[in-house]
């Protein structure tokens, strides 16, 4: 899914490099508690050449009956299809898109591969690193920054990336205090259920004004708690922020480990091995516009007025756009209500920038309501510069626009040469309808766990309602997995 800013705060040690998941050093024990077993377009990456025979259009003669309908081709969606099939179930897969991949997307700018959606990922979680391991997948390391920009009371301050990160770190320790009480197992959410419900009623915002923080204190921080959240720290569920935390060990070392590593080959390298692997069929261009249970079989149209059926079906599109699907009959209320509020960040967007060289390899944050972009991190150096990656959630913003760029990264203290723009409005896709899985307050406690259960002959897959890492490709994973154990049956 498109990298929650979440997956942003990254780690300011050691240097570029790659490596195969077999090398990698374990951790932490979270695992044991989990059980260790919870954005690229493989169509242009040569890893993902042999799913090339199972994608096509909407034929005529084409046959429409199956054993399951998978409704969407992201990583939950595709996880499920791989699952299903190595069962030996005949699998339907439908996409709205010209593409597989959802909310990932891998492509090329300025001559790197580039993610428009999903880019970290973290070997030790538990279904992303596994996958990694099953395809031998190198990973490679993020750029070192050699300084990070914060917001100050004078305004930008330039700091060395360990009093930076430090800066952060130190805010982030006081505020999810008391985490390993009320997330004590960070894969069952709702184990401390009775710690959880006055908890999550509170913003980001009511968790910052309780620690009655400092002025710089306070700059250091609500640049990411109010992006987390989709543009306002009033916005975003405090338990979400730290529920993320508890799963990375409850500390920021294992939060920065989260978002230190890339697939070298890119996200779509992955997607593209799973496909190749389970070879379901999948049409693409083939945008859904009603489902019904009829309790014995389920009967899925496309927007062509073709209508699919198969013994039960897996949702697997993002919560916010359950809503432009027709269901018969209609969602249960849990379910209802996901759609209605959403959870994704609804005005996300992704930027890569390509800047002539000056710059150089910084890491800036910028206060919240500030400037319409409060993160800008290095990614590559090219023959004419510097690739940035960078988020904004203001509506306002024309992410085309290279002087609005410029302006927006000039608040947060830096002067960028633009040479040019590389970009994705997720808020504004109409099969996204938003980016990174954010909870709302109460959604915890008043949705989970029904938004994970299946409806009649229905599963729903989404990294928006993972157990686990909700808002990462893990989460995406995971939540395929769950839902082709419910199709198939099991527990």
């Amino acid at each position: 899914m498109p990298d929650s800013p979440g997956e942003l705060a990254f780690s300011a040690r050691g240097i570029r490099n790659t490596m195969q998941f077999s090398s990698r050093p374990t951790r932490r024990t979270l695992l044991k508690a989990a059980g260790a077993t919870a954005l690229a377009t493989p169509a242009v990456l040569a890893a993902a050449a042999p799913q090339a025979a199972a994608v096509g259009q909407t034929d005529a003669a084409e046959e429409r009956s199956y054993d399951v309908i998978v409704i969407g081709a992201g990583f939950a969606g595709i996880t499920a299809a791989r699952e299903l099939c190595a069962q030996g179930k005949r699998v339907l897969v439908l996409e709205a898109r010209d593409r597989v991949g959802g909310r990932t997307w891998t492509g090329s700018f300025a001559g790197h591969l580039v993610e428009r959606g999903g880019t970290w990922v973290e070997p030790t979680q538990p279904h992303l690193g596994p996958e990694l391991k099953r395809y031998s997948l190198a990973l490679e390391e993020d750029l070192p920054v050699d300084r990070v920009l914060l917001p100050t009371p004078k305004g930008p301050g330039q700091f060395t990336p360990e009093e930076g990160f430090g800066r952060i770190g130190a805010v982030m320790d006081r505020m999810f205090e008391g985490s390993r009480e009320y997330f004590e197992k960070p894969f069952t959410p709702l184990y401390r259920a009775d710690l959880l419900q006055s908890l999550d009623r509170l913003t980001l915002r009511d968790r910052l004004t309780q620690l009655s923080l400092t002025a710089e204190e306070e700059l250091a921080i609500n640049g990411q708690t109010a992006i987390y959240s989709g543009g306002s720290s009033k916005d975003g569920a405090f338990t979400m922020f730290a529920h993320w935390w508890a799963l990375a060990g409850w500390n920021n070392a294992g939060w920065n480990d989260t978002q230190r590593w890339r697939i070298a080959k890119g996200t779509g390298a992955l997607l593209g091995a799973m496909i190749a692997e389970a070879a379901p069929t999948i049409r693409l261009n083939t945008a859904v516009t009603t489902v019904t249970d009829t309790g014995t079989r389920v009967y899925v149209t496309v927007k062509s007025g073709v209508t699919y059926s198969a013994s039960k079906a897996v949702v697997a599109v993002p919560a916010n756009v359950w809503p432009s699907i027709k269901f018969t009959p209609t969602l249960p209320a849990a379910l209802t209500a996901a759609g209605s509020q959403g959870v994704a960040v609804k005005n996300a967007v992704k930027l890569w920038i390509h800047a002539r060289k000056g710059a150089g390899r910084f890491y800036g944050q910028g206060a919240e309501g500030g400037t319409p972009i409060p993160m800008v991190i290095p990614f590559k150096e090219t023959s004419q510069g510097m690739l940035y990656v960078a988020f904004s959630t203001d509506p306002t913003l024309d992410p085309q626009s290279i002087p609005q760029v410029k302006a927006a990264v000039q608040k947060v203290g830096v002067d960028l040469d633009i040479l040019g723009l590389y970009t994705h409005d997720w808020g504004r896709d109409p099969y996204a309808r938003g980016g990174w899985a954010f909870r709302k307050p109460g959604q915890l406690t008043t949705l989970y766990p029904d938004v994970t259960n299946p409806k009649g002959l229905l599963a729903f897959a989404s990294g928006d309602i993972a157990n686990g890492w909700s808002g990462f490709i893990d989460g995406a994973i995971e939540s395929g997995l769950r839902a082709a154990r419910q199709t198939l049956g099991a527990t």
